[in-house]
This record gives structure tokens, C-alpha cells and sequence, in this order.
């Protein structure tokens, strides 16, 4: 089998996961590491970021025809992510992210006992916001996860999920589709910066974007069928794969 068919199946259950919870790129990232060892971290992660995009621009216009959405806070949160993400990418060099990552990961098993304990996690829960808390919670937190993604970048959908349940008071579908529109941002910045920096492989990033973005239909189409519970218990699901992705990281591969 060719290295381009793996990577587009990978590719497909990437933007199926994607598209439900975030964390497509706990799938892809490794998947392009292990079959491209010859590139440089840089071009596998700049050359999995316009597959990305893709699946994740086709899950936010689906769930925008079939959610109601905030769009002008939206808008601004995800300005802010952009910003984030691009210092985050620019700050590579200069913050030692094996400081970061075990910080990352007492937070991620928090929030899976959270989650797991806490039946009314994910179900809507009216927040006393004013218009001008809304927006400053929004670009507070639009900014730091969106700088997260460029510094680091596992499991980015799956925290402005978090925080748009946690902050904002969201249900599961809503912040699902609220955080692919921010995740839309945080790629399109990745993408400017590797992409000026000649890090992209777009013979294998194109079929890998069509294989997103069918597998990110699927997703799409079964989080909106099924609702909260579904996507709730493939929160959990994600949330203990990168668990396991930042334990690798900090306890195996160090």
C-alpha cells in the first residue's frame, strides 16, 4: 500500500473525528510522522494542517445550516485565535513546550473525571453574560488555545469545546459547531506560516484534504442525528486519546 492511500485513509477517520470533537489531528499527525520520516517536523505538521482545514471548513458550513450560531462573537473570537496561533507558531523556537505539556496533561484528566462524573456536562446551561463579558471571555480564551495550536497543537477542537461548554454555558452540538468555525482561524494562520516558509507537501496535503472532508461529512451527519449523547461520549473518547498522546510525550518519548 502507498504511502498517499494510508495517509488519506488516515485522513478520512481524522476528519470523522474531527468533525464530532475535535482531535482528528491525534490520528494524522502521528500517521505522517511514521510513513514521511525523510521531512522535517515542520513540513508534516504545516502539510496535515490544509487537510484540516478542509474537513473542518465543511463541518462548520454543515452544522451552520442546521445550528443557530452567534456569528458576530464568533467572528471576533476567532480573529483572536488567529492571533494566538501565529504567535504560537512563532514562539516555537523561543518556549520549551516539554514545560507545557505536563501542565496540559493534569488539565486533560481533570476534565475526563469531570466529564465522566458530571451527567449535565455538555447540556445548556444559561450563563448571566453581559454582551461585554461574552466578548472578553471569548478573546481571552480564542487567544490562549489559539496560541496553544501553534505552539503545540493536539487536541485544539476538543479544548474550545471545553470552553465554550465550561465558559460560555454551551451544549455539546453548539460548541462542537462554534469551535470549528475558531478551529477554521487557527488553521488558516498555521497554513500562512508554513506555507510562507515553503512547509507544505501538497502532493500528498490535496487527496489527503478530499479524504477529510468525506470523512468529516460522516461526522457531521451523525453528530446532528444524534445529538448530545453521542457527541459526549465521543468527547470522553478523545479526551482519554490525548491523554495517552501527552503521556507518550512526557513519560515514553522523553
Amino acid at each position: 500500500m502507498s504511502d498517499l492511500i494510508i495517509l488519506c485513509i488516515v485522513s478520512f477517520f481524522a476528519g470523522f473525528i474531527d468533525a464530532i470533537v475535535g482531535g482528528g489531528g491525534l490520528l494524522q499527525t502521528p500517521a505522517i510522522m511514521i510513513v514521511l520520516p525523510q521531512y522535517s517536523v515542520a513540513t508534516l505538521f504545516g502539510t496535515t494542517k490544509i487537510p484540516s482545514l478542509s474537513g473542518t471548513a465543511f463541518a462548520a458550513w454543515k452544522y451552520s445550516q442546521n445550528v443557530k450560531l452567534n456569528w458576530p462573537l464568533l467572528i471576533y473570537i476567532a480573529i483572536a485565535a488567529f492571533i494566538g496561533a501565529v504567535l504560537g507558531a512563532h514562539s516555537i523556537t523561543l518556549i520549551d513546550n516539554t514545560i507545557i505539556k505536563p501542565i496540559v496533561f493534569a488539565i486533560l484528566i481533570m476534565v475526563a473525571v469531570y466529564t465522566y462524573f458530571n451527567k449535565k456536562f455538555g447540556v445548556h446551561q444559561e450563563k448571566e453574560h453581559t454582551v461585554l463579558q461574552q466578548l472578553l471571555i471569548g478573546l481571552l480564551f480564542g487567544f490562549t488555545i489559539g496560541f496553544y495550536d501553534g505552539l503545540i497543537g493536539p487536541g485544539t477542537g476538543t479544548f474550545f469545546i471545553l470552553a465554550f461548554i465550561a465558559l460560555m454555558g454551551y451544549d455539546f452540538l453548539h460548541a462542537s459547531a462554534s469551535a470549528k468555525l475558531i478551529n477554521m482561524a487557527t488553521n488558516i494562520a498555521a497554513i500562512c506560516y508554513f506555507g510562507s516558509t515553503g512547509h507544505i507537501l501538497y502532493e500528498f496535503a490535496i487527496p489527503m484534504a478530499f479524504c477529510n472532508v468525506g470523512g468529516s461529512f460522516l461526522g457531521t451527519k451523525l453528530a446532528l442525528l444524534r445529538g448530545n449523547k453521542f457527541i459526549r461520549i465521543f468527547f470522553l473518547l478523545v479526551v482519554f486519546g490525548t491523554i495517552l498522546r501527552f503521556a507518550y510525550d512526557i513519560f515514553i518519548k522523553a
